[in-house]
């Protein structure tokens, strides 16, 4: 049985900021995870391919506030730069 993947240690190298917003992308990145992992069965953020993270943007957020999708924007653009991908997202 293998150990449920660790987010928060995914992220801690390129995580800056309060605690509260470091807290809130973790928090954000795993409800990326888990929306990406129901539609496509990818577990790990290692196995996501760019339009799964811009499918997540377009339509699992579009009926969010424009502040939400943009705090959301910031937390994918964290897990593309920890993933060491020149992936570009834009609202």
């Amino acid at each position: 049985m293998s150990k449920p993947f660790d987010m928060e240690l995914f992220l801690a190298g390129v995580l800056t900021g309060s605690h509260a917003t470091r807290q809130r992308h973790v928090r954000q990145a795993k409800i990326i995870m888990a929306e990406i992992a129901g539609r496509w069965q990818r577990e790990t953020p290692w196995t996501w391919q760019k339009k799964h993270v811009a499918w997540f943007l377009k339509h699992r957020m579009s009926h969010r506030s424009e502040a939400t999708r943009y705090y959301y924007l910031l937390t994918a653009r964290l897990l593309a730069r920890r993933l060491n991908t020149s992936w570009v997202f834009i609202l």
